[in-house]
C-alpha cells in the first residue's frame, strides 16, 4: 500500500512538473496568486455567515479577489527573478545575501502590494480614487504591521531552501491565512475591534 501511495504521489509530481518550467510557470503564478486569494475570502466568508447568520455568500466579492490576486501573480513571477539575480543566495552558507533579500522584500515589495490590494479592489468595486486611499490610509498601517509579523519568516525560509521555481507556488502556500486576513481587513464591519498583531493568531 504504502510503495503504491508513493508511486501515485511520483507520477503527480512528475505530471506537474511541467506548470514550474518555462512560460507555463507565469500562468501557474498568476492563477496560484489569484485562487488563494479567492479562497482566502471564501475561508473569511464562511466565518462570517457563521457569526451574522442573516449574511449570504457573496460570490462577486471573491471574484473581485481572485481578479486582484491574478493581477498581482506576474509582479511576483518577475520580482522575485529579479530579486534571486540581484542578491544570489541558496542554503545556509548564503545567509547574509538571504536577510539582505528579506530586508528588501519587506521594504520595497511588501508595501506596494498592499497598496495595489487595496487600490485594486477598490476599483473593482466602483470606489472612486479619493476613497479608495482614504480607505488605504485607514487600513495600511494596521496591515504592514501584521505583514512584519508573518512574512519575514516565512520569506527566509523561502530564500534559504525553497527552489526559485517555486517560490511564489510557496508563498501562495502560505499565504492562505494571510489572504484570509486581508479579506477581514478590507471587509471589517465599521467599529469592529481590529484584529491583533500577535504572529500567534489569526484574524478575528
Amino acid at each position: 500500500m504504502a510503495a503504491r501511495s508513493g508511486r501515485w504521489l511520483r507520477g503527480l509530481l512528475e505530471a506537474g512538473r511541467p506548470l514550474f518550467r518555462g512560460r507555463a510557470l507565469l500562468v501557474t503564478n498568476t492563477l496560484g496568486c489569484g485562487v488563494l486569494m479567492a479562497t482566502g475570502d471564501g475561508a473569511r466568508q464562511a466565518w462570517e455567515m457563521r457569526a451574522r447568520p442573516a449574511q449570504r455568500f457573496d460570490p462577486g466579492r471573491s471574484a473581485r479577489m481572485f481578479a486582484v490576486g491574478c493581477s498581482m501573480g506576474p509582479c511576483m513571477h518577475l520580482w522575485y527573478g529579479w530579486l534571486d539575480r540581484l542578491l544570489p543566495a541558496a542554503g545556509l552558507r548564503s545567509l547574509p545575501s538571504v536577510l539582505k533579500k528579506v530586508l528588501v522584500d519587506q521594504l520595497v515589495a511588501s508595501p506596494v502590494l498592499g497598496v495595489w490590494y487595496f487600490l485594486g479592489i477598490g476599483y473593482l468595486e466602483g470606489q472612486t480614487l479619493h476613497e479608495s486611499v482614504l480607505e488605504l490610509q485607514e487600513k495600511f498601517w494596521e496591515f504592514y504591521k501584521a505583514d512584519w509579523c508573518v512574512w519575514p519568516a516565512a520569506q527566509l525560509l523561502n530564500f534559504l531552501f525553497v527552489p526559485p521555481q517555486l517560490r511564489v507556488t510557496y508563498i501562495n502556500g502560505v499565504t492562505l491565512g494571510w489572504d484570509t486576513y486581508l479579506s477581514y481587513l478590507k471587509y471589517r464591519v465599521s467599529g469592529a475591534p481590529p484584529a491583533p498583531h500577535s504572529c500567534c493568531q489569526g484574524p478575528d
